[in-house]
């Protein structure tokens, strides 16, 4: 990397509270318990929510995330840490999925944006089951935590500094598309979450999942 001049990405050092829990809200079992693997797509989703500094204020963005290949199934951006961030990203994702969404298991923080009656009804409508992580630290939901790391240090922390929320919102538009499409994973064989569930589903289904 010295000789061609190439250097790791830095993690920034900003902190922002993001998950805000209340005891008085029921929260589900922790189905994962740490355990991060799904042998099929629609197996195993996580979801959480980051932040970003921008000149006019925080800026907040939700991703749905699917265990089995990485792919981002839905995602939202916002100025504010509203329950509809969450909400709005579950609706993209199970647009994206398919409505009957049966066996799949949506895991999360202890956050009250995953914990609110809307979006509990939404995932039950769907046939999902809620999974909330039980100690209440970042391990609980690791998978989540490790790719908003990667999405700081690939394109917040190297493409700012941020005007705004749609300022955010269009380079994060662009960087799904990469991270689903083009970005090789090593944890997949070195091929892109897009080529990792075409294998699965056989060749036929290959330009269908490139969205």
């Amino acid at each position: 990397m010295k000789e061609l001049g190439l250097s790791g990405v830095k993690k920034g050092r900003h902190y922002k509270v993001t998950t805000i829990g209340d005891d008085a809200l029921h929260r589900p079992s922790d189905l994962v318990d740490r355990h991060f693997v799904a042998a099929t797509p629609n197996h195993l989703w996580v979801a959480d929510l980051t932040y970003i500094k921008s000149h006019s204020g925080w800026v907040y963005v939700a991703f749905i995330i699917d265990v089995f290949s990485r792919y981002i199934v839905g995602w939202q951006v916002s100025n504010s840490l509203r329950s509809d961030l969450a909400i709005d990203a579950l609706e993209m994702a199970i647009f994206a999925r398919g409505d009957d969404l049966t066996g799949l298991v949506h895991h999360s923080d202890r956050g009250v944006q995953y914990l609110s009656i809307r979006y509990s009804e939404r995932l039950d409508e769907a046939g999902a089951v809620a999974s909330v992580g039980s100690r209440g630290d970042s391990y609980d939901n690791a998978l989540a935590e490790s790719f908003n790391s990667l999405y700081k240090s690939e394109l917040i922390h190297r493409k700012g500094p941020w005007r705004n929320v749609e300022h955010v919102e269009w380079a994060t538009l662009n960087y799904v598309d990469w991270f689903n499409n083009r970005r090789i994973h090593e944890s997949l064989g070195y091929v892109p979450p897009v080529e990792f569930e075409a294998h699965y589903y056989g060749p036929n289904e290959s330009e269908s999942l490139a969205v």
